[in-house]
């Protein structure tokens, strides 16, 4: 990138950073079961929620402690099931009329991110019914409080319960995007770990790089602070100690509430100190093909931090010295290597590719464009890239 695009850039991120005390972020008021979600519903008056999830989600029975604890209150609720693994502007719209349709009062996301993703689009989509999806995208668009929402992770993976980002995909025009803004974080999360208990393996692995991912990418960006930090570090030791476990066994109840608290510490990281590029194109992979976000930014991120070199080296062996992944007294350099290296080994042990099918070098061009666009200038990045740069990532990772 030239030197007055680079120089944009980190001015525009140097001012957020500035802002980040004086912003509105906040960390959902967290509750520890199922029950305890429909107890507060109860409290709270309402009578009627949307849950939102998706049919595996659903077929799996993980649902089902939930709707048990609403039915012994009494309450009714209404299930939206039909979220894909990249949800659509179409998911949005059809949950959003089914909530009116039903009178529903309140929201449930309940699964992975892409759950979440939904519903915080369609409570958007509830309370500001002039805009479209689509004028909501990128930042700061969304004004207006949503309906009572609660988040319920069942994946240990995008800490999505803490964050204000939806990412939600042009089924169209095969678009993926971020919306961005305070009022799309959660009022509740419940990290109830029976939730992840039986899980299939190949979510287990993904949702838990995923974390991973945020983790690093926020620890390593240029906008970080003590708090972001400490909590990066966090997630990065309990994934170091605790994915293979759940991964090995989905009933290890230790195992998967560790993993919980590092989804959920990772998503406050990434947060308030934002993704970077392994993001940037995992999501126009995402929305050109379908494939999961998880999947994509365990393959993609290190040959990005391969990538970044030198530039991430200080940022990076601090993390992979304070996480234990690395010797204490390992240089920048070669804990950077030792890092990138168990992160490759890590994912070798979960059954993850190094590569991803279905790439197609026709397309590489228009998702790089939409990555630069996502990322540019709003991600901080170690090393500022254009999108022909970024086109060098989807050559690395196509099968």
């Amino acid at each position: 990138m030239n030197a007055p695009k680079t120089l944009f850039c980190r001015t525009y991120q140097t001012v957020f950073r500035a802002a980040l005390p004086v912003l509105p972020y906040r960390d959902p008021e967290t509750l520890a079961s199922v029950e305890e979600t429909a107890d507060l519903l109860v409290q709270k008056g309402k009578t009627c929620p949307l849950i939102v999830t998706d049919k595996s989600i659903h077929e799996l029975g993980l649902i089902d402690g939930l709707k048990e604890a609403l039915v012994e209150r009494q309450m009714d609720y209404v299930i939206f099931d039909e979220t894909v693994p990249n949800p659509t502007i179409q998911n949005v719209e059809d949950a959003r009329a089914q909530y009116l349709e039903n009178n529903c009062d309140c929201l449930i996301a309940f699964g992975g991110g892409s759950a979440m993703d939904c519903a915080k689009a369609c409570g958007a989509r509830l309370v500001q019914p002039w805009q479209s999806v689509q004028q909501m995208r990128g930042i700061l668009k969304v004004l207006h409080p949503l309906p009572l929402f609660v988040a319920i992770p069942t994946t240990a993976g995008t800490g999505s319960e803490t964050t204000l980002a939806a990412v939600i995909t042009d089924g169209e025009t095969h678009y993926k995007y971020p919306i961005n803004s305070f009022p799309l974080i959660p009022h509740y999360a419940c990290l109830d770990y029976r939730t992840t208990v039986g899980l299939p393996k190949h979510i287990t692995s993904t949702t838990g790089i995923d974390a991973l991912v945020h983790a690093t990418e926020a620890y390593i960006g240029r906008s970080t602070t003590a708090e972001t930090r400490a909590a990066a570090v966090e997630a990065v030791t309990l994934i170091r100690l605790f994915l293979k476990r759940a991964y090995d066994d989905g009933s290890d109840v230790e195992a998967r509430a560790h993993m919980l608290r590092a989804a959920n510490r990772a998503g406050m990281a990434f947060s308030k100190s934002y993704v970077g590029y392994v993001h940037a194109v995992a999501h126009s992979l995402g929305g050109q093909y379908g494939i999961p976000h998880g999947l994509a930014n365990a393959v993609i991120c290190p040959y990005v931090l391969d990538l970044y070199g030198t530039s991430c080296h200080k940022r990076l062996g601090a993390l992979a010295r304070e996480s234990g992944v690395a010797p204490a007294a390992a240089s920048d350099a070669e804990a950077s290597r030792i890092y990138i290296q168990w992160f490759r080994d890590l994912n070798a042990s979960l059954d993850i590719p190094t590569k991803l099918e279905g790439i197609r070098c026709e397309d590489i061009p228009l998702m790089a464009k939409r990555a630069a666009k996502e990322a540019n200038p709003l991600y901080p990045v170690p090393k500022e890239m254009t999108a022909e740069q970024l086109e060098v990532i989807y050559r690395l990772v196509m099968a």
